[in-house]
């Protein structure tokens, strides 16, 4: 089971030195017109939290939060995301699992700039730091190494807020979102079907939500395409309350624990 693979379904230790590793501009590239998105999901000092369970056992917790930091890169205003997994009592003995994810958003695109990725999970260990130059369609790893993509793609950490971006005002059952990522060193479409709207109770209360399905990556974790769901508020924050996910042995649930900082009023339900 990887942590990881959740948070971004709903789709985390390294400080990086923002300044030395920006994109640098230079003229003609600044008549490349980056792409805008026009949202109020989400806010600085976001903060939400979230208890996980495998199976029946108490397995950790998630955080993920927009730090209070006003930051620019490529001369742009970014968001600082940070996002923690952590294992936690008995299932430490079995399955300790550190993770930490940081990505740095665009304001007005909602796409990154700089992502990290230092994941602890049992006895396998994985770092990446991917440098985004949008202005050039390119992105370069720790490895070296540089890889084409489309303008505007998103990291795994970055999708979950351009996912929340999307206009859903006029959605229909069974429409399917797509959004490009990058992820792994390699590209590949995150595409997210809504279900249906749903009132759904949690140990925080009731809520009515939207109900999506997350076309994920099947084999290593999931037996299906289908195999997990997101209940998301039905309002402007379109934050996740809980998500279900059959993987190939068990099942796993994320449920929020709390949220702070939110930019709009939440559809919590009297």
């Amino acid at each position: 089971m990887e942590f990881s693979f959740i948070l971004s379904g709903l789709l985390l230790f390294l400080q990086p030195v923002v300044s030395d590793s920006s994109p640098q501009i230079t003229e003609q590239e600044l008549t490349i017109v980056l792409p805008e998105v026009n949202h109020h999901a989400f806010k600085r000092g976001e903060r939400l939290e979230y208890e996980v369970s495998y199976g029946w056992l108490d397995a950790g917790e998630a955080i993920i939060e927009i730090t209070q930091e006003k930051e620019k890169i490529a001369g742009r205003d970014v968001f600082h995301v940070i996002g923690t997994g952590n294992s936690l009592g008995t299932f430490n003995w079995f399955f300790k699992v550190r993770d930490r994810y940081e990505t740095y958003v665009d304001e007005k695109g909602v796409f990154p700039w700089i992502f990290i990725r230092d994941i602890h999970e049992g006895g396998f260990d994985l770092k990446q730091y991917y440098t985004f130059d949008h202005f050039k369609e390119k992105v370069k790893t720790n490895k070296g190494k540089e890889y084409d993509i489309p303008l505007g793609v998103q990291d795994m950490i970055s999708a979950l807020y351009r996912a929340r971006a999307l206009d859903v005002s006029k959605v229909k059952p069974g429409q399917v979102f797509e959004i490009q990522a990058f992820v792994d060193n390699e590209v590949w479409p995150l595409k997210i079907k809504y279900l249906r709207n749903e009132t759904i109770e949690v140990d925080k209360g009731d809520f009515d939500c939207m109900v999506f399905v997350p076309v994920v990556q099947t084999g290593r974790i999931f037996k299906k395409e289908e195999d997990m769901m997101v209940w998301v508020t039905n309002d402007q924050n379109k934050i996740p309350i809980l998500a279900k996910a059959k993987v190939v042995v068990g099942s796993v649930t994320m449920e929020i624990r709390d949220y702070k900082g939110l930019a709009n009023p939440i559809s919590k339900v009297d």
